[in-house]
C-alpha cells in the first residue's frame, strides 16, 4: 500500500517525530498499540509507551506491595509494547511508568516529552455506562494540545488488522 503524506508538500520524516501509546495492558489496547507502531515505522518517529498507576483508584497505599504490584503490571505492559515495536522495526523506543490521576499524567507526559501524536484505544462505551465509568480517552481527547488518534477496541467478530 502507497502511502501519502496528509499535508500536500510536507516531507513525511516532519509530520511526526514522537509518538506517545499510553496502555493499560489490556486487549483493548492492541489496536491502537498496532497504529502507533504503523505511524512510528512510517516516519521514522520515537515511540513513547506510558503506563500509568492511579492512585485514585482507592489502594490502601499502607498495604505492603499494593502500589509495586501495579507497577510490576504495567512494566510488563510496556515489555509488550516494547517487544513488539522492536519486531517491527521501531529503533527508537522509550517506556515510563506514572503515577496518579491517568488522563493527567498522559498529558503531562505529553508535554514534556515533545509528542506530536498519541494514539489511544477506546472501548466505545455509550450512555450511561460512559457516564458512570468515564473515559481516560475522552478526557485526554478533549484537554490534550497534542492531535490524539482513538482506536476503537476490537470485537470478538472483527477480523484482520485494525
Amino acid at each position: 500500500m502507497a502511502r501519502r503524506s496528509l499535508c500536500p508538500g510536507a516531507k513525511q520524516a516532519d509530520m511526526y517525530s514522537a509518538i506517545l501509546i499510553p496502555t493499560d495492558g489490556s486487549e483493548g489496547t492492541d489496536g491502537a498499540i498496532d497504529h502507533a507502531i504503523d505511524i512510528a515505522t512510517t516516519y521514522d518517529a520515537a515511540l513513547h509507551t506510558l503506563y500509568v498507576v492511579d492512585t485514585d483508584i482507592g489502594v490502601d497505599a499502607s498495604i505492603a506491595g499494593a502500589f509495586d504490584a501495579l507497577e510490576d503490571a504495567g512494566r510488563d505492559a510496556i515489555d509488550e509494547v516494547v517487544s513488539r515495536a522492536e519486531a517491527a522495526g521501531v529503533d527508537r523506543i522509550e517506556g515510563a511508568i506514572g503515577r496518579g490521576k491517568p488522563h493527567r499524567a498522559i498529558l503531562e507526559y505529553a508535554d514534556g516529552n515533545d509528542v506530536d501524536l498519541v494514539v489511544m484505544g477506546t472501548h466505545g462505551r455509550t450512555g450511561l455506562n460512559r457516564y458512570l465509568i468515564g473515559s481516560v480517552t475522552e478526557r485526554v481527547v478533549r484537554l490534550s494540545d497534542t492531535p490524539v488518534l482513538t482506536v476503537r477496541m476490537r470485537s470478538d467478530g472483527d477480523e484482520g488488522p485494525p
